[in-house]
Order: C-alpha cells, then sequence, then structure tokens
C-alpha cells in the first residue's frame, strides 16, 4: 500500500471528493477501532446496507481490519427481506442511510441490533463519526486465521432460499491474486487506471472484481451510487475511465442511447461484463460504439468466491476470444465438466456441470450443512449447477442452467422464495416460479398458479401481493392459471415442463 500512499484511492463521483490510499487506509484503521469501541468483536457480524459510497469501502475493510465479518445487503430490499437477513447472519450492527432506517424497526425493538447512519442519524441511532473519529492507535491486536470468515454475501446457490455464503480471508486474497496478479494477468489493471464502481458493492462482483482488485493494484476507483447514464457518460470524459465493468442492461442502455456520440469515451480501454450472459448482436453493437476498448465476459457464482472464468481478452497480452466465451478458467484453480447424471468427468467439446475447485472457493453455507454437502462434494469440488463444455482453446461457453435460480439484470431471484409466499396465500392452492426470457433483465420471473376452490384472485392481485413483500427485481411480471403444477412423483416442480410452455407459447388465459 505505502507505494500508491499518495495516489487518489476513493473518488467520490456524486462530489468530486478524493480519498488517496494514506487516508483509506487511516480511515478503515479509524473503523475498525470504533467498531471495537462500541463492541463489536473479532468474528461477529456487521451488516452494510448501503449505496455505492466511500462510507461502504471504509466500512468493509474497517471491519475486515477488525476481524469481524461483514454481510451486504441491497438497501431496496423490504423491511421482511432484510430482517430475514440480519437475524440469520447474526448481525449485531447494520450501517446504512436515514432514509432506510424504518425498515429496521422491528430489529432494533426485537433483537436489539444497532444501527448507524451514514448521514443524519434519527433518535436512538449511532453517527458514523462515531467510527472515523476514533483513534486507530487503540485498536487492541487481531490475531486473523486464514481461514477466517470475512465476507458473508447471501445467494441462492442452486436451489432453495437465500443462504450466507462464507468467504474466509484466503479464498478472497486468492480470487483477487487469480485475477490480477503475475506477469501476464488475466485482468490488466493498473495503478494508472481508473476503475468505474457503478454496479452495487453489495454485489460479490463489484466488491471482489472492481474494489478488491482496484485496491491491488492502486487503481483510482470512481464510485457511483447509482446508474444514471447522462451521469455516467460525464463521469467517464471528466475522470477519463479506462476499466468499465457492466452488466448486460447497462450494456444495453449504452447501445440504444443516441447520447452516448456526444461524449468522450476514447479513454476506455476494457469493458468487462459479468453477472448474466450478453449475446453476440449486443456485443458487436458495443463495439462499434466503443471501437478502442476491448470487450469481453466472466463468469462468477458467488459460491465459487466469485469468479471462475476470466477472457483473456483483459489480460496483459490479450488474445482474440471467440463471441459468447466467458473466458478460461482463472489460474491456480481446477475446473472439470461433468455428467449430470453420472458424476462422469466429460471430454472436451460436450456440455456437462461444470465443477470447480481451489483454495477461493466458498467455505460453506452459514449453519447449512446439507446445503454445504449438495454444493461441496467429499473431494472439494463447487458443482455450480450450469451447463457448459470447454472448447479445444480452453474456452468456456455455457449453454444452460439446472440450476432454478433467475438473473434478472444479474441480481438473483429464487424461484422457491416467491412460491412460498404464492402458496401462503389462501387464494392460491399451488404455485410455480419459473424465468422467462427478457430483453432488457436478461430473465424475469412469472408465475404459474392454481387457484383455491371458488377463488377469483387475478393476476393484477396477485402482482400487488408479492410486489409489496419484495425489492423490485424480484417481482412477478405475469401470471398464468393452471389447473394443476407439474411435478415429479417427488414432488419436485417440473420446471422445465412450465419453461417449455412459454417456449411454445402454449399458455392459459
Amino acid at each position: 500500500m505505502s507505494k500508491f500512499a499518495d495516489r487518489p484511492c476513493l473518488i467520490n463521483g456524486a462530489t468530486g471528493e478524493i480519498h488517496s490510499y494514506a487516508d483509506v487506509e487511516l480511515t478503515s484503521r479509524k473503523v475498525a477501532s470504533g467498531l471495537n469501541k462500541i463492541g463489536i468483536q473479532q468474528g461477529e457480524v456487521i451488516m452494510i446496507l448501503l449505496p455505492n459510497s466511500p462510507e461502504f469501502v471504509f466500512a468493509f475493510l474497517g471491519a475486515s481490519y477488525r476481524g469481524a465479518i461483514t454481510t451486504t445487503a441491497n438497501p431496496f430490499y423490504t423491511s421482511a427481506e432484510i430482517s430475514k437477513q440480519a437475524k440469520a447472519s447474526n448481525a449485531r450492527l447494520i450501517i446504512t442511510q436515514a432514509c432506510y432506517v424504518e425498515k429496521l424497526n422491528e430489529l432494533t425493538h426485537e433483537n436489539g441490533v444497532k444501527i448507524m447512519c451514514i448521514d443524519s442519524p434519527p433518535e436512538g441511532c449511532l453517527h458514523f463519526s462515531e467510527l472515523t473519529q476514533s483513534d486507530e492507535t487503540e485498536l487492541p491486536h487481531v490475531d486473523i486465521n486464514s481461514d477466517d470468515v470475512v465476507a458473508l454475501p447471501y445467494s441462492s446457490g442452486t436451489t432453495g432460499l437465500p443462504k450466507g455464503v462464507m468467504l474466509t480471508h484466503k479464498g478472497l486474497i486468492t480470487s483477487v491474486a487469480q485475477q490480477v496478479d503475475g506477469e501476464n494477468p488475466n485482468l490488466y489493471f493498473n495503478s494508472d487506471d481508473v476503475l468505474l464502481c457503478v454496479l452495487p458493492l453489495f454485489h460479490i462482483y463489484s466488491l471482489n472484481s472492481v474494489l478488491l482488485c482496484g485496491l491491488r493494484v492502486g487503481s483510482a476507483i470512481l464510485i457511483m451510487q447509482k446508474f444514471e447514464i447522462i451521469s455516467l457518460m460525464e463521469l467517464v470524459q471528466k475522470y477519463k475511465v479506462t476499466i468499465a465493468p457492466f452488466v448486460p442492461p447497462i450494456v444495453l442502455a449504452i447501445a440504444k442511447s443516441p447520447v452516448v456520440d456526444k461524449y468522450d469515451l476514447s479513454s476506455i480501454r476494457t469493458i468487462m461484463s459479468g453477472a448474466a450472459p450478453m449475446g453476440k448482436e449486443l456485443e458487436d453493437t458495443l463495439r462499434a460504439k466503443l471501437p478502442n476498448a476491448k470487450l469481453g465476459q466472466g463468469y462468477g457464482m458467488t459460491e465459487a468466491g466469485p469468479v471462475l472464468s476470466m477472457c483473456l481478452a483483459f489480460a496483459k497480452e490479450p488474445f482474440d476470444i471467440k463471441s459468447g466465451s466467458c473466458g478460461t478458467v482463472v489460474r491456480n484453480a481446477e475446473m472439470k465438466i461433468v455428467d449430470p447424471e453420472t458424476g462422469a468427468s466429460l471430454p472436451r467439446n460436450q456440455s456437462g456441470e461444470i465443477c470447480i475447485r481451489g483454495h477461493q472457493i466458498m467455505k460453506g453455507y452459514l449453519n447449512d450443512p446439507e446445503a454445504t454437502k449438495n454444493t461441496i462434494d467429499k473431494d472439494g469440488w463447487l458443482h455450480t449447477g450450469d451447463i457448459g463444455y470447454i472448447d479445444d482453446d480452453d474456452e468456456i461457453f455455457i449453454v444452460d442452467r439446472l440450476k432454478e435460480l433467475i438473473k434478472y439484470k444479474g441480481f438473483q431471484v429464487a424461484p422457491a422464495e416467491l412460491e412460498a409466499m404464492l402458496i401462503a396465500n389462501p387464494n392460491i392452492s399451488d404455485a410455480a416460479v419459473v424465468s422467462m426470457k427478457d430483453e432488457a433483465a436478461g430473465e424475469v420471473p412469472v408465475a404459474f398458479v392454481v387457484r383455491s376452490n371458488g377463488s377469483q384472485i387475478t393476476e393484477q392481485e396477485i402482482k400487488k401481493y408479492i410486489s409489496d413483500q419484495v425489492v423490485f427485481y424480484k417481482r412477478i411480471h405475469k401470471v398464468f392459471f393452471l389447473e394443476t403444477i407439474p411435478k415429479a412423483p417427488s414432488g419436485k416442480i417440473l420446471r422445465k415442463d412450465l419453461r417449455a410452455k412459454l417456449s411454445a407459447g402454449d399458455l392459459p388465459n
């Protein structure tokens, strides 16, 4: 860190304020000391419930210096969603903004969780300055084991409800090194780069491949609170952004926006896309708009720590890559493709389930040994639930998903979570949720519903019932009424039959 001490580390896009590497380290150590002072012990959990901001970074780094664990959550979650995660992770402190405090009332009353705001705190809440103004020399010595958990993002994995993914110090360090270290790194970032951080830091893609990788190489990290196309263009032009990590919906917005041509975006040398697949047409449109930029995709999964493969177009000595490829497996990790039925390893160019092994993968799911065992086998292979193949040039192509997860603009939607809510409605006797293709979002959740006897519940009523309980990206986009939900003898919903109905347009109503 010392060689970057005076270099810009965080640039706050909203205010123009710049924090040097020395500032960020000192503030993070103060935060660690402050956490200790308010009673946060090593191994305890804090929740960061914030949009992108310098305070997010100080809180995450400060917690890791303290030996505490950070769980991150989307501030747009409903109070029920936040409460569920805070209780499951046993969070002792939630760092947020005053406008979200109302959602946390139940937690403070029932569980005695401390609430801290980075802006003017309502009565009964702490202010973030209590941490940033602490004396860093008062932080007690902390013995951190490489196997200690440092980050606890929540993911639905291959099936079921959201679970806490235990990522360790060793795992995150390994993952960052796999991406940016070495003579010819897969992800060539350097200290002259300006990295755009518009993707939410509460998502592991941004936390790992933008923030931590950027810090590792001494880049300047330009923080944008949220995506808005005009301000994005203005900031890219003003700060001469060189690395732009995106997700396909942002790529789509840029590709379709007429305003893009009014700005000088020639500083961008790399556009990374991840969190959801990007089609060839979209890649080609973007290349035409930004001819100087190298464009490629990565492939990740929270449980995998999170990066499995990275496109060699990003390397220091780039290779041409095939359209649709999500790169080659990260270094110092093993990958294999297995037959989902038999578990046997498959040769090149044959599709099967993608499995990965290495120090970067999760330690397991918090308090869920059964789900951990179903994801990481006895030989240490993490089963992704994604179907793909590796070609003769070691490039990875994803062709399908075994897992039931729906990806809305890169955000995870777990069908089981929405199904549980639907079935709890007395007017609904059975329900299934699957994904439907959507140009802007990639996929959207749609519901197949069996009405209870005599019920006349409508599509609009069902949509409202769900939207009242969930964050915007989990809302149901369409409802189809059926007599029965197709199920296997084991009782498992046959989602592939429902997806086939969608594809064939063979739909009720």
